[in-house]
């Protein structure tokens, strides 16, 4: 089992910045992929961003690209994405996953962080 806690959502205005955070814990010791997900009202759950177990590898849906960057600590077990130059469509909750293998369906999720851009 792995659990996941997300931080660091809020309210920012457009062009502003925000920062999440996922802390893992719990059958960590073979360090799986992670990834942000997010979903807005009304539509499915999308891939924003997912990072190897090293780091080494990531990738990014289109619509972030060039403006968010996921990172992570592992001696921390924890991801990050920062979060730049947001867009009133980027408003949505914010899910973190955790999968066993890079570029695998995750297998947990954390409870996620709501984050509203406004106009």
């Amino acid at each position: 089992q792995v659990q996941l806690v997300e931080s660091g959502g809020g309210l920012v205005q457009a062009g502003g910045s925000l920062k999440l955070s996922c802390a893992a814990s719990g059958s960590t010791s073979s360090i799986g992929a992670m990834g942000w997900y997010r979903q807005a009202p009304g539509k499915q759950r999308e891939l924003v961003a997912r990072i190897s177990s090293g780091g080494g590898s990531t990738n990014y849906a289109d619509s972030v690209k060039g403006r968010f960057t996921i990172s992570r600590d592992n001696a921390k077990n924890t991801v990050y994405l920062q979060m730049s130059s947001l867009k009133p469509e980027d408003t949505a909750v914010y899910y973190c996953g955790y999968s066993i293998a890079y570029g695998l369906f995750p297998r947990y999720w954390g409870q996620g962080t709501q984050v509203t851009v406004s106009p």
